[in-house]
């Protein structure tokens, strides 16, 4: 009777924390519920004193991956306080409930949020009968692949973060979603964290996740009427915007796109124009492939890390080299491709990229692969000299290779720029507010514009403005260590931060703030890598015997 009773209190206990329509089917598994976590706050789970009491700071998709590797282990019960305030938890910045033209640039294998598990979202999908109809989820004309809509992709975090939460819960797990910002930290025996109702959270082990945070306002323009500082959900940005005025969007990445082929579905007729440093568009992604990595492995790069060994930059390209000729194919396309991002008109290189969508050559496929999979154990691995000259010279390069757009969206960009109703714009210096509007200066040219739209890069080069006063604070308290390129310090084998040149046991980072260290933290798919990495970490410590664990703590 008693144990009936445990088991009627925490599943009462769950359907508090996921909401009032928690009986609702559509989960992963039959059973579980489907609930909006957009206006919920609470606990479920029963108490326990457990060493595992994590504080988990941001709750987008960085943490959905975490959460789904932490359900998957064999764990003893512990405490999870998770920290979110805005109002999208698990959707987090990209993934909203927006229009359908918005759409992921990757196919479900490289969107699951379970490392080791590549079909998880493609399953989810064909579960619920969305991979053969409906007109969101149409395979693309060109490749043949899915790109699923953002907002359905929002969905999908949504309800694994909640099958994962409900697995927890079920092991004996503590759970609190706490709706409030985490704005400093105390460091001790325990990480207090204190929000910004100035409540405190004693957690044994901080895993941070804050994301790339809204783009930066790189001209000052906050304020300004017609300044668009956040292009998300563009459905409700955009829905004021006079369907004549002239539009200039900041940036020419993936953001910019979507911006502007937002607008081309809802009907604008006035002129828009990409305005950025150097014009350049992403690239096309090809029709997928499967290719098993046989050379440039993350397996190979993490064994060399750990036996002390360290790698020059024409050792990669050595590597990379060999993967392609064992696989048939050169590097030289590779390179082409690469140096074609600065060198040719940027629209006859988007028009040529639409028509090699179903190239002969696997090349470019097969590096698209392989950087993501083992760019964060390759990149330590570099002399700080050549990390540097990466991002100097290669940078822009690399991201319009290895974050390409669906070719269903480079079509319709194509078909705006034919039209004239699309411009892009290089060289742009300055922007400032004038009356009523705003002018954009671009080397010799002159622009006005009645709407400026920020779509640059949330992610690189700077640390989210609103996680700012508690890194900063963990600063002060010497639990982690600002880098100089992005984010914090951190150890690529386990996601721990690092001061000092040592592991910090109490403190993970997870996604952009690993950028300045690791680099290559874009995707799901590195996501889930990580998170499986910082669980695998905190399941050896927890159940290794105590003597080892001391070890692995002063390691």
């Amino acid at each position: 009777m008693r144990a009936r009773t445990r088991k009627a209190r925490r599943s009462t206990a769950v359907s508090l924390l996921l909401g009032p329509h928690a009986r609702r089917s559509g989960l992963l598994t039959a059973g579980q519920s489907y609930v909006n976590a957009g206006a919920y706050s609470g606990e479920f789970g029963m108490s326990n004193t457990s060493t595992l009491d994590i504080g988990l700071v941001g709750a987008g998709a960085a943490a959905v991956c975490l959460i789904d590797a932490l359900s998957r282990r064999n764990l003893p019960a512990g405490s999870l306080t998770i920290f979110e305030p805005s109002g999208q938890v698990w959707r987090g910045r990209p993934y909203q409930s927006d229009l359908e033209v918005v759409r992921v640039n990757a196919v479900p294998q490289d969107m699951s949020i379970r490392g080791g598990d590549d079909q998880h979202f493609a399953e989810w999908l064909t579960a619920r009968g969305l991979m053969v109809g409906g007109p969101a989820v149409l395979p693309d004309p060109r490749s043949g692949a899915f790109f699923v809509p953002r907002a359905l992709y929002g969905d999908y975090l949504e309800q694994s973060a909640r099958a994962a939460l409900t697995r927890l819960a079920a092991d004996g797990w503590t759970v609190r979603l706490i709706r409030d910002r985490v704005v400093g930290a105390e460091a001790g025996a325990e990480v207090v964290l204190r929000t910004g109702a100035n409540k405190r959270y004693p957690v044994r082990t901080l895993i941070l996740g804050t994301g790339a945070g809204s783009p930066a306002d790189l001209y000052g323009l906050s304020g300004a009427e017609g300044f668009v500082a956040e292009p998300y959900p563009v459905a409700r940005t955009l829905s004021t915007i006079d369907p004549s005025a002239t539009v200039a969007v900041i940036g020419s990445g993936l953001t910019a796109v979507d911006v502007a082929l937002s607008l081309a579905h809802r009907g604008h007729r006035g002129p828009i124009r990409f305005h950025s440093r150097n014009g350049a568009l992403p690239g096309v992604r090809q029709r997928p492939i499967h290719h098993q990595l046989r050379e440039f492995t993350p397996a190979r790069f993490r064994e060399a890390a750990a036996s002390g060994e360290r790698f020059r930059l024409r050792d990669v390209l050595a590597l990379l080299e060999r993967e392609l000729v064992l696989a048939g194919e050169s590097l030289d396309r590779v390179v082409a491709e690469m140096r074609s991002v600065g060198t040719e008109d940027p629209v006859a290189r988007l028009r040529r990229n639409l028509d090699e969508v179903d190239e002969p050559s696997r090349a470019l496929r097969i590096v698209q692969q392989a950087v993501p999979e083992a760019g964060p154990d390759v990149f330590p691995l570099l002399p700080e000299a050549e990390r540097e000259a990466v991002l100097a010279e290669h940078h822009r390069a690399l991201m319009s290779l290895c974050c390409p757009m669906p070719p269903l969206s480079g079509a319709a960009l194509l078909a705006l720029l034919d039209s004239g109703r699309l411009e892009l714009v290089p060289g742009l210096g300055d922007i400032r507010a004038a009356g009523r509007g705003f002018v954009l200066t671009s080397g010799d040219r002159t622009d006005r514009a009645d709407v400026v739209i920020n779509a640059v890069n949330a992610r690189f080069g700077r640390i989210n403005g609103a996680a700012g006063p508690l890194i900063d604070s963990l600063t002060r308290a010497g639990l982690v260590e600002p880098h100089e390129r992005a984010g914090i310090h951190v150890e690529r084998a386990t996601s721990r931060a690092v001061t000092a040149a040592r592991p910090q046991p109490q403190v993970y980072a997870l996604g952009d703030l690993a950028a300045g260290s690791l680099f290559f933290t874009f995707g799901v798919q590195s996501l889930a890598d990580r998170a499986v990495d910082i669980a695998d970490t905190l399941t050896n410590e927890t159940l290794a015997p105590a003597t080892d664990r001391g070890v692995l703590l002063s390691a």
